[in-house]
């Protein structure tokens, strides 16, 4: 494979405006099996002409917009020393007004959600072969989509970060019980509608409403708050989550305890006890798996300040799991 990697992409996206004050690329997975066009970030090897080693693949949390995460992801590569390691990062279907919107409310359901992981994942399996490993990262319920696709394409994924996962009981957290009757119909439709007087309201007032946001994340979040359609997205998905995200899948989670690593927060109102169950899969043989208990300050939302401190782990986790 001798393509010039900096100023090209993979052949199966399409790229949207090109930016060059940003080392990734700014692109579209197409629509493909009835599922929708979604956004998506490439960053590419930074050796010319590589075919990549490992390429890392990341599944965002809900609001699934990949823009949050380009600080956490250019970090991550900013670090690599091989010079063989890529990423891509996609949104969820709807999620991201930078992707023409689905009209189709079933589409934002979980299950669609995985197919568009797994139509990503089997695509760039067979565009780079098997030589090239994929590891897998996942925020919040991003990481619940990873835990599927690990159990439906075992053989090849190399490794699975769960961050700040959201795997059970997620209607039993602090935060599920006191949001998911905001989730349920018709409250999507109502709040996404309402959202259009935001077009009313200048950054100023945003950022002093959201005092914690730097300028370029409450940017991101104004261009969220401005698309009703990904308002209403999110809200169809946050209420699937609800009904769907249950019961630990144990058996998954143990048979493949050697290709995943953890990282949780010291307080999550999006984890609570999920935490302890999901640690309790391994307490006969603690040592299996890896586990960090994160800073007390680093939040469920690490993605709005604390991209610099999770690239640092997720690099050590590369590393010590001998992908770059």
């Amino acid at each position: 494979m001798t393509r010039d990697i900096k100023t090209s992409l993979p052949p199966f996206l399409e790229s949207l405006a090109p930016d060059s004050s940003v080392p990734y690329r700014n692109a579209l997975f197409p629509a493909s099996d009835d599922i929708p066009p979604v956004h998506v970030h490439w960053w590419p090897c930074k050796r010319v002409g590589v075919s990549p080693s490992t390429i890392l693949l990341f599944i965002p949390g809900n609001p699934g917009m990949i823009d949050f995460y380009h600080p956490f992801l250019t970090a991550i590569h900013n670090q690599d020393r091989s010079g063989t390691l890529a990423i891509l990062s996609h949104s969820h279907i709807g999620h991201d007004p930078a992707a023409p919107a689905s009209h189709t409310p079933f589409n934002h359901a979980l299950p669609f959600q995985i197919q568009n992981s797994l139509r990503i994942f089997d695509v760039m399996s067979i565009y780079f072969g098997a030589n090239t490993r994929t590891v897998i990262a996942g925020h919040s319920v991003g990481s619940w989509v990873a835990l599927q696709v690990l159990k439906l394409r075992s053989t090849a994924v190399a490794g699975v970060f769960f961050l700040f996962p959201t795997l059970t009981d997620i209607a039993c957290t602090s935060n599920g019980r006191l949001l998911s009757r905001l989730f349920r119909p018709p409250f999507p439709r109502i709040v996404s509608q309402v959202a259009r007087l935001l077009h009313l309201m200048p950054l100023t007032i945003l950022c002093r409403l959201f005092p914690q946001y730097p300028i370029s994340q409450a940017r991101v979040l104004q261009s969220f708050l401005l698309s009703p359609s990904s308002i209403f997205a999110a809200m169809t998905m946050a209420h699937d989550e609800m009904l769907s995200i249950r019961e630990l899948d144990v058996t998954t989670l143990d048979t493949y305890r050697h290709q995943i690593w953890f990282y949780f927060a010291e307080t999550d109102d999006w984890v609570d006890q999920g935490r302890e169950t999901i640690l309790q899969v391994f307490k006969t043989d603690p040592g299996t798996v890896k586990v960090v208990h994160g800073h007390y300050e680093i939040p469920h939302a690490f993605c709005i300040n604390h991209s610099e401190e999770l690239a640092a782990v997720c690099y050590e986790w590369l590393v010590s799991g001998g992908f770059v």
